[in-house]
């Protein structure tokens, strides 16, 4: 370990309404040293998502809001440096919350996870399909959609990290796949390349209309990663005992006041339809079962995943702006550090 400084991306500010990148600020410090327990690593890759803006807000959530001038919270694969805990040994490499920072100290109560050497697949597949993104999609459309061959699934954020691999999975389960995305760029790699039946560009067409021509027979399943507009017109078209997987609400996160309901949400009650909210965590026991399926799926060429990787600690703040107007091509990381 060469390096003398751990240097940190700290949030400075909450965010009200869009994330700036003033909102977070560089700091140093110290290269801590590994109490009983913990564990040392030295971050290689971090992931950017969403769910990020939720969590620099302070209110109750699923996870605690990130504390002002502390290390911005964030998934890492990483290298153990030093360990005291039993099961990790200095070398392996693991997944953590490693957070926006060159070192972080860790615990296996943290999602600490090894990953297996030498598989052939580039490491920050274990971001993206292989990681936290893929088990998204996984349990949330295969647990909670519960997709049916025949069957008419609706993706929003089609081309993105998580709507990308849900398309995907409905495929393979015998589902005619419809897709929502911002870019004619985007509908062709999700309909030529991933295999989408029908995609649609939300930015250039009327949603309504080209959902009811993508959808003569309704929806019975929509994924939802957007909320707003696109909820409310897919439940004005969902079918009897239709599903609706709530997985995230990307148009919403930035609002400074509370947005209206969906004004279509009388339909879940006239169609037997059922709308449900998932977080994947719930899934960590299972987080094995699901990896397996993914990796099996990835390793017979029916799943594909794309990486847009960021060089640079320094640059995640203007690279996580990306995630909310639609630049990224794929799941979004930043490289902090040579393999």
């Amino acid at each position: 370990m060469s390096d003398t400084v751990n240097r940190q991306i700290l949030l400075a500010a909450r965010p009200e309404g869009a994330i700036k990148t003033s909102d977070f600020r560089h700091g140093e410090g110290p290269i801590p040293q590994p109490g009983e327990n913990e564990v040392l690593v030295r971050n290689l890759y971090l992931s950017l998502d969403p769910a990020m803006r939720g969590w620099m807000t302070d209110r109750p959530s699923y996870m605690p809001p990130v504390a002002l001038d502390a290390p911005m919270r964030g998934a890492t694969i990483s290298r153990v440096v030093a360990s005291k805990d039993p099961d990790f040994a200095p070398g392996d490499l693991v997944r953590a919350l490693g957070g926006w920072q060159d070192y972080a100290l860790v615990k296996k109560e943290d999602r600490l996870m090894k990953i297996p050497e030498g598989l052939p697949v580039p490491l920050t597949k274990h971001l993206g399909v292989l990681g936290i993104t893929g088990l998204t999609a996984y349990f949330g459309l295969l647990d909670l959609g519960t997709p049916q061959e025949g069957e008419t699934v609706v993706v929003s954020t089609a081309a993105g990290a998580v709507g990308s691999i849900v398309g995907q999975i409905a495929k393979i389960k015998g589902c005619r796949v419809v897709g929502l995305t911002g870019s004619d760029e985007k509908c062709a790699w999700i309909r030529d390349e991933l295999g989408y039946d029908v995609a649609i560009n939300y930015k250039t067409e009327n949603i309504d209309k080209a959902l009811a021509a993508a959808c003569p027979d309704g929806i019975d399943v929509y994924f939802d990663n957007v909320g707003g507009e696109i909820l409310n017109a897919c439940l004005g078209r969902i079918n009897f005992k239709g599903r609706v997987v709530l997985c995230g609400a990307i148009t919403q996160y930035n609002a400074t006041d509370m947005p209206p309901g969906p004004s279509n949400y009388l339909n879940l009650l006239i169609r037997s339809a059922r709308m449900e909210g998932f977080i994947v965590t719930n899934y960590m026991d299972r987080a094995m079962e699901g990896g397996m399926q993914l990796a099996q799926w990835m390793g017979e060429g029916k799943l594909k995943s794309r990486e847009d990787v960021v060089d640079g600690l320094e640059n995640a703040p203007e690279a996580i702006l990306r995630l909310f107007d639609g630049s990224n091509q794929g799941k979004l990381i930043v490289r902090i550090a040579d393999e």
